[in-house]
């Protein structure tokens, strides 16, 4: 790649160890924690404020939106577009083509399954995947070890 991405990262304000693929977009209000990977295609949308963690895995394709135009549109623009901070906690891995919605907040140390659709909180330690995204388990770490209760 022509790029640095933890240079790119660096630039644009994020934690020390964080990187940022030259092709995702980084819109608005943005603030990433340290040693956080975001992948390639990832769309980061700040206009209602959004906050990632460290030691975060943002995979491929991931969006995430603090706003929506919902009520704009179909009210022929006399209604105002909707804006909402979205947090996501430390140490947390967001799956590959996942959409999380204006207004959630994603625990600390929450797994969120590819192709995921997160339109509410995520508890900490909890594993959730679907469209929309529901509870399949908890996340549990035992002697260096990642398992998922179901």
């Amino acid at each position: 790649l022509l790029f640095d991405r933890w240079e790119r990262a660096r630039a644009l304000g994020f934690g020390e160890g964080t990187s940022i693929y030259h092709n995702s977009y980084v819109m608005w209000d943005v603030q990433v924690g340290s040693h956080t990977w975001i992948g390639p295609f990832v769309v980061l949308d700040g206009s209602g404020e959004l906050t990632i963690g460290s030691f975060c895995s943002i995979s491929a394709g991931v969006h995430i939106y603090s706003h929506d135009t919902v009520a704009w549109a179909v009210s022929a623009g006399s209604m105002k577009y909707v804006r909402a901070p979205v947090t996501i906690g430390d140490c947390c891995y967001i799956g590959p083509h996942t959409i999380i919605t204006k207004g959630v907040t994603i625990g600390s140390h929450a797994i969120i399954g590819a192709n995921s659709v997160v339109n509410d909180d995520v508890a900490p330690w909890t594993m959730v995947a679907g469209s929309p995204a529901a509870v399949k388990g908890r996340v549990i770490l035992e002697k260096d070890q990642l398992r998922v209760q179901c």
